[in-house]
Order: C-alpha cells, then sequence, then structure tokens
C-alpha cells in the first residue's frame, strides 16, 4: 500500500496530500526516511569525499525527506488534534529525538565537517555555504559531540524525554482548555457582550445540541467576556477557569496538571547544560543568538523595566480610580480588563466593537497584500485547487517584481476545536538549491485563532487581530522571500532566535498608519472608509496602558530567564518563587494566589522560547529602528522597502542578524524608537 507521506518526500516540491493521510501511515514512513537518512550517513562517510556536493548536499537530501514526512503530521498534531493522530505524533518523537542524537554525536560526520571546514575547497564556497558549516561545527558541539560514552547517552535519554514533555505541555493545555465551558440560559447574564460575542456564543451551544449560549476557553470566545460582560460573577467564573488551566487548582484540579511536566522539565534541562559545559540552560540557551549572557539580558529587561515601571503605576493607578468613581471599592482580576475597556471608551471613544465591522477578513487579507506588494514589489494569488487539511484553509503563491515565484503558504485563520491556541508561522520547507541547479521552493503554514463568519456575517477582526495577522505574516516573508539557497541558512533558518521577531514585530507597524488602514479597512457591508473620528480615536489610543502592556511582557521576559538561570539542582524549580519575586519588582498589581499562568506558558515550556523570550523585546528594539527609517524616508518608499528586503528578508541566516542590520540601518540600533513607538516617556 503506498504511503500519501513518504510520495511526497520523495517528489521534488510536492505538497502534502492531507487527505489522504491516516494516523497509521505516520509511524512507518518516519522509520522509513529515518533508516534511509541512516543509510545516506554510511554511504557518505564509506565515499570520504568531504566536498559540498559529495557530502553535505546528500545529508541535506536526507534531512530533508524526514521534513517533509514531519512538517504535515506536527502541524496536523497541532490544527486537527484528534486521539489516533495525537497518538501516532507522540510515538514518534523518541525516534525523531534518536535520530537527531545520532547525527548530532556522530563523530564520523563531525570529522567530516571539520574536514570540509579545513580543507582546499572552503575558500571557494559561498558565504551562505561557508555560515552552514559553521554553525554545524557548533551545533556537534551543543549535541555533546565531545561527550564520552556514558554521557552521550545521558544526553540522547534527556533530549527524548524533553521531547515527549514538550508535547505532554500542549495536550494538557489543549484539553484542559476544551473540557471547560460556560453554558448560559439566562438571557440577561449577556448584558454588555457585543452581538457577534452573542451570535457565536449561540452557535456554540447550537453545535454542541444545547439550549442557551455556550462560552469556551478558546480567546476569540473569552476575551470578549473579560472586556465587555457586566455581570460579574460571569467574568470571575471565565477568569478562574482561564488562569489555572492544566493546573492542580480551579475547576479541573489536577486532571489534566502541568505541574509535574514543568518540574521536570526544567531540571532535565539544566542537567543537559551542565553535561555540555555550561552553568545553566540560560548559557547554553544564548550560545545561538544575539545576546551575550544572561546578566546582558537581565540588565536589558531590567533597564527597560526601570523606564517603563512608573507610568506603567499611573496606568494602573488611573483604571482604579475610574473603578472607585463607579463606585466599586475592590478591584478584583477579573475587573481589571472590564474597567480597563470601560475607561478606554470613556477617554476616546473607541472599542474593539466599533472597529470590528470595518475590518472584515477579505478586506484586511486583501490589504496586507497589498501592503506588501507596495512595499516589496511583490504579488500574492490564490491556488483554489490545492488540497487543503481544512474547508477554511487557503492555498497561495508569492511572485517577485519580475514574475518568479519565491514560495507559496497555507492560510488558517479560525478557532476550532482540536485546534491549539495562539498564532504562529511554521514552515513545510526551506529554500534549496542543489548543484544541479534543481531549487527548493519554500512552503509556510500560516495559523491564527481568530473568530470565524457567523450567520451571514463575514469574519470581522479586531484590530489586536489584525496586528497578528500582519506579525505572523511577517514571519511567512521571512521564510518565503529568501534568496539564499544554501538549506539550513536560508530563510528563518540559521538567524538567530533573538533577531528572528524583527521582520514580524516590524510589519505590524502599518497596521497603524493612515495610508495603510485605507488599504486594510472597509465597512463590511458598505465598503465604507474607517470614519475619521474612529480612526483618530483609534491613533491616540494606541498607547493606552502601553507601559502596563510592556512591563507585562518584562515580566514573562524575566520569569523566563531568571527560571533557568538561576535554577539550583538541589533545591529543585521554584517555579511559584520566581514568578512571585519577579511580580513584586516589576508588575502593577499581584494576581491571586491560584493565578496558575506558568502552567499554561506554552512559549518556554512547548515553544522554542526557553531562556528566549527576551527575545520579543530585543528584536522589538530591531524592529521599531528599522521602522523609523520609513518614517524618515515615507512608510511606503520602495528604494527603503527594497533595502529591507535585500538586507534582511532576503538574506535569513546567512550572515549575523547584528550585520544584516547594520547594514539596513547604517549603524547600529538605538532603543529610543521602541521608546518613542510605545509612548513611553525617555
Amino acid at each position: 500500500m503506498s504511503n500519501p507521506l513518504l510520495e511526497v518526500a520523495n517528489n521534488h516540491n510536492a505538497l502534502p496530500k492531507f487527505a489522504a493521510i491516516k494516523p497509521t501511515h505516520i509511524e512507518p514512513a518516519i522509520e522509513q526516511v529515518i533508516n534511509d537518512a541512516k543509510s545516506t550517513v554510511d554511504k557518505v562517510l564509506d565515499t570520504k569525499q568531504f566536498t559540498w556536493q559529495g557530502f553535505v548536499e546528500p545529508l541535506q537530501r536526507a534531512d530533508e525527506r524526514i521534513q517533509k514526512v514531519w512538517a504535515p503530521v506536527s502541524h496536523l498534531n497541532s490544527v486537527m488534534s484528534e486521539p489516533e493522530l495525537r497518538n501516532a505524533h507522540d510515538a514518534c518523537l523518541a525516534l525523531l529525538s534518536e535520530y537527531a542524537t545520532y547525527v548530532g554525536q556522530h563523530q564520523g560526520l563531525f570529522a567530516g565537517y571539520q574536514a570540509l571546514a579545513n580543507g582546499d575547497e572552503y575558500s571557494t564556497l559561498n558565504r551562505s555555504q561557508q555560515k552552514l558549516i559553521n554553525d554545524t561545527l557548533r551545533d556537534f558541539k551543543l549535541s555533546g559531540v565531545d561527550l564520552p560514552e556514558n554521557e552521550k547517552k545521558r544526553y540522547a535519554e534527556i533530549t527524548s524525554r524533553l521531547s515527549e514533555l514538550s508535547s505532554q505541555f500542549s495536550n494538557n493545555l489543549l484539553d484542559a482548555t476544551h473540557a471547560w465551558h460556560y453554558h448560559i440560559t439566562d438571557e440577561t447574564l449577556l448584558s454588555g457582550l457585543p452581538d457577534s460575542a452573542i451570535e457565536a456564543a449561540k452557535e456554540a451551544a447550537q453545535e454542541a445540541e444545547k439550549e442557551g449560549w455556550l462560552f469556551t476557553l478558546d480567546i476569540p470566545s473569552y476575551l470578549p467576556v473579560m472586556l465587555y460582560a457586566d455581570n460579574v460573577e460571569f467574568r470571575k467564573a471565565m477568569y478562574q477557569a482561564f488562569v489555572t488551566r492544566a493546573s492542580d487548582v480551579g475547576p479541573n484540579a489536577g486532571e489534566y496538571d502541568n505541574s509535574d511536566v514543568m518540574n521536570e522539565t526544567l531540571a532535565l534541562r539544566h542537567e543537559l547544560a551542565n553535561l555540555l559545559g555550561f552553568d545553566n540552560y540560560a548559557e547554553m540557551s544564548l550560545a545561538t543568538k544575539m545576546a551575550e549572557s544572561p546578566n546582558q539580558v537581565l540588565s536589558f529587561l531590567n533597564d527597560l523595566a526601570e523606564r517603563s515601571l512608573g507610568q506603567a503605576k499611573a496606568d494602573y493607578q488611573a483604571i482604579e480610580n475610574f473603578a472607585k468613581a463607579q463606585s466599586v471599592q475592590t478591584l478584583d482580576a477579573w475587573d481589571v480588563p472590564y474597567y480597563s475597556e470601560q475607561l478606554k471608551q470613556s477617554e476616546y471613544a473607541i472599542s474593539d466593537e466599533q472597529l470590528k465591522p470595518y475590518f472584515p477578513e477579505h478586506k484586511v487579507v486583501d490589504g496586507l497584500f497589498s501592503v506588501v506588494n507596495r512595499l516589496f514589489g511583490i504579488h500574492i494569488k490564490e491556488h483554489k485547487e490545492i488540497d487543503t487539511y481544512h474547508p477554511t484553509v487557503r492555498f497561495y503563491e508569492i511572485t517577485d517584481a519580475n514574475g518568479e515565484t519565491r514560495g507559496f503558504f497555507y492560510m488558517d485563520l479560525y478557532a476550532r476545536a482540536g485546534k491549539r491556541g495562539g498564532a504562529w508561522m511554521a514552515d513545510f520547507v526551506g529554500r534549496n538549491r542543489d548543484s544541479k541547479g534543481e531549487l527548493q521552493y519554500p512552503v509556510a503554514f500560516l495559523t491564527c485563532n481568530f473568530s470565524k463568519p457567523v450567520g451571514d456575517k463575514p469574519a470581522l477582526f479586531t484590530h489586536d487581530e489584525v496586528l497578528t495577522l500582519f506579525h505572523e505574516f511577517g514571519h511567512g516573508l521571512h521564510h518565503m522571500l529568501t534568496q539564499v539557497d544554501t538549506g539550513g541558512v536560508s530563510g528563518i533558518d540559521g538567524v538567530e532566535w533573538d533577531a528572528v521577531e524583527l521582520p514580524s514585530q516590524f510589519l505590524e507597524n502599518w497596521c497603524w498608519e493612515p495610508e495603510a488602514l485605507a488599504d486594510i479597512s472597509g465597512h463590511y457591508e458598505t465598503g465604507e472608509p474607517l470614519p475619521q473620528n474612529l480612526l483618530d480615536n483609534m491613533l491616540a489610543a494606541r498607547n493606552f496602558q502601553s507601559a502596563m502592556q510592556m512591563v507585562r511582557q518584562l515580566e514573562f521576559s524575566l520569569f523566563d530567564m531568571k527560571l533557568h538561570y538561576e535554577f539550583d539542582a538541589a533545591q529543585g524549580a521554584d517555579i511559584a518563587g520566581v514568578l512571585q519575586r519577579v511580580r513584586e519588582h516589576v508588575a502593577v498589581r499581584i494576581p491571586p494566589e491560584y493565578n496558575r499562568f506558568q502552567h499554561s506558558f506554552g512559549h518556554i515550556f512547548a515553544g522554542g522560547y526557553a531562556a528566549g523570550y527576551y527575545s520579543y523585546k530585543w528584536a522589538e528594539v530591531l524592529s521599531a529602528d528599522a521602522f523609523a527609517k520609513f518614517e524618515e524616508n515615507g512608510i511606503f518608499d520602495r528604494a527603503t522597502g527594497r533595502e529591507f528586503l535585500h538586507a534582511i528578508l532576503e538574506r535569513g541566516g546567512s550572515q549575523p542578524a547584528a550585520e544584516l542590520f547594520s547594514e539596513f540601518r547604517g549603524r547600529e540600533p538605538d532603543i529610543n524608537a521602541l521608546l518613542r513607538h510605545s509612548g513611553i516617556a525617555n
């Protein structure tokens, strides 16, 4: 019986055959491509041809086949999770981890790359090929290639277990999010909620074959309740369920508890770092990033906190004063978003619900494509004949100003059951050209969790959701517009993690520019542009509570860095204690004792941001300063757009990010643009 995963792996520039993939295909396909890759390793070492064509290219092809099998499986598990698929996915984690360790600790391969680096051919290779070889040699050391055999074995055990724990954390969070809902039959409880939230809850109840309205912990359902629901008990119940997900407390206490997963993860990361000669996991994490040391990162974050905290406290005091004026004596955690929104409306006469009709999906998506066309000269067209994994998913091709294909992407915008929360860009394959001239085009998955169309209305987005879409598309452009032909340093591959958010945060800026907003907004019924008063109010409210938002992000970043930097193997992880101490330093208010934010912090426990969450702020300095050049020259200045395209988007990980930034800006980054854009007094 043919295996659709293997068919794609063996077919140049083929796309996943999602409709044909069954859970039973997954493990055999992974076993096959891993065994084939190991045979390739044996073959290249037997020939002893340590050249780019005879050594690196066959290894890259073998790894690309594994990527082509695993990427669609991993993606489906994130966006269409169900028990059989999850089990098949999780069964492969140990196989993949074992293979990564086998390669990373292979003395023969390490010697082969060293021979290539020291040989005559090295000087004839282009810069991106040399960078790949240097990165690979660094990664061998980080994979424990120099360790004695007993420590290599322990390294393999740890990395395999960490892979399992990461998946377990995600599964617990997904299950906990979908295990709880708030069912309403009393219409008076809906007071204050926007029509769109009520209609969506009605539809959710009908799908569950219930009367009334059903609210869930998915963000499109949860957030309107926190912002608009007048009933305090309704808000309280939603808040308490949300902040205790996957933990030891709350309505599903202990059922999907991530506590042990987190403790074991931190202990194993620390042990892994020690094995490799680092004092802690934070130092190990920074070995592949722009930042040079944990202390440099902590100094950067504390400096931002010092500049922001006074204004953040004033932001919070304004909410308290406003609530007191409404006769609210005690402001509980579930009251803060509600009175923040009321204050914003009273100060700026603006709310997300007023803006949503002006951001229908088709207008936003078309406008996004128009913005990037004006900036970079690229064109985007939909291909409707492509097999996608869900009826609402769409597929597009990007071509450049010369009509040349640059890449392809799947766009999946709506929240649904079985789909993990948040928004992200993942790659199916990256750009690579072999010595025969065959080009592998980059293909991306762009995933969000927005409200879907309800009834005969199109999907209507909040301005925050528009920002999210632009953010993820910035990642997508970084992946797809690359002109680097060397896999491993093309697109986002090989880019330091604390620079990878530069293009994504950069693109968000156009969501605030009136000239761009004319492209991305228009009333869903009449097509009328955003009225001037709403536009003025929206722009005036841009930095509403921005200092509070700044310190919230700094809280996450400091918590993450300190958690990994200060870990004490004798004491074990003091997760709640570290978080409490960070909050006492930078938070404007301390959440209730039962708040278990850390149990759903997937970025650091199930994503790539462990001892790296600071990257958002680090890269925001770069992105704000990069956008300042457009402010100087014109936000749609084509020459500046071309410079950004050529220096940042097209060069991927082929050079250090600091070099590429300096080439674009003509100097090192300056923090003042970030403070100015955030409305924080310098």
